[in-house]
């Protein structure tokens, strides 16, 4: 039973860069501990082997992580997005936690779910919700966005080169019927795709699967509320997979705030209540490589909360 159930967890969601993850956390086996993106339980499993009486919370907004529950260690699984981080952990009457894991993006296992059109593997409705529960499907902001919304969504969030002429055409197409299906999409821009077309489709469904979700504003949400729940000498660690997100992620650790908090009449700006602890992001052997190729893009950064003077 055990070997299925792990075989099981397995076929989810292979955990990426997992020893470093867990190793850069320097856990306290009596420590309070946060995975805020549970997926197939990997980070979970490896973080509960090194604490003793500590805790461990699990946060996931998508429901079919919940059977991957491991059944032995002091864990709390919170089927909420991260972005609610502190309140739920002020409502388990937590102030404080040792370290904070994440591991940004989609799980494999949604990937492989047809149904969900994560992938563009699959013809499926264009949904994309990380968690069901919400109501804007990417159907929804194809359909309901203006050119010029479309346009810089998929320059921002895709780095599509042509994002304006794709823009352009599926206004011009939904004209005619509404965008309902992914094959439906890639039908529609098949003939303005900029070089490899599986590189360029999967530019175009990043870009809607941010939007959809929201994962940008959710990140930057997390690491804000990151330095109010950790402890002094508390790490935060944070599993991006591509340049948008790690570029906030390095830029916070920095500063430690999203906000230009410079004095006005000196310049000088406020000391930052993290310390960076990997000067260049970590990244996958090549073991890791040959055995998970989703690890090809995975950047591990880590910042530890320091005494503010």
């Amino acid at each position: 039973m055990e070997q299925k159930k792990e075989f099981m967890q397995n076929e989810y969601h292979i955990p990426v860069l997992l020893n470093e993850s867990v190793d850069a956390l320097n856990i306290n086996p009596s420590g309070i501990y946060v995975d805020c993106t549970f997926g197939g339980g990997g980070h979970s499993r490896e973080i509960l082997k090194h604490l003793t009486n500590g805790k461990l919370i699990a946060f996931d907004r998508d429901e079919a992580a919940k059977a991957n529950l491991p059944e032995t260690g002091e864990i709390l699984f919170i089927p909420q997005n991260f972005i609610h981080l502190q309140r739920f952990l002020r409502h388990n009457e937590i102030e404080k936690v040792d370290g904070i894991l994440a591991d940004l993006g989609v799980s494999s296992h949604q990937f492989d779910e047809a149904e969900r059109g994560f992938s563009t593997r699959f013809n499926a409705a264009l949904d994309m919700r990380m968690d069901n529960r919400q109501s804007k499907t990417a159907a929804d902001v194809l359909n309901t966005f203006s050119e010029l919304q479309l346009h810089k969504m998929f320059e921002m969030y895709g780095e599509v080169t042509n994002a304006k002429t794709l823009a352009k055409t599926i206004v011009s197409a939904r004209t005619t019927s509404p965008l309902k299906t992914t094959e439906q999409l890639k039908s529609i821009c098949s003939g303005i795709v900029k070089g490899n077309p599986n590189k360029y489709f999967a530019q175009v469904f990043q870009a809607l699967r941010i939007e959809v979700n929201e994962e940008l504003n959710a990140l930057k949400d997390l690491l804000k509320q990151s330095v109010n729940v950790l402890n002094n000498g508390g790490r935060l660690a944070i599993i991006t997979f591509h340049s948008l997100e790690d570029r906030i992620v390095k830029n916070f650790f920095k500063t430690g705030s999203f906000e230009d908090e410079s004095d006005s009449v000196y310049g000088t700006r406020k000391k930052s209540p993290l310390k960076i602890i990997t000067k260049k992001p970590i990244t996958a052997n090549e073991k890791e490589l040959k055995d998970n190729p989703r690890s090809r893009s995975a950047k591990l950064r880590v910042a530890e909360k320091i005494e503010n003077e």
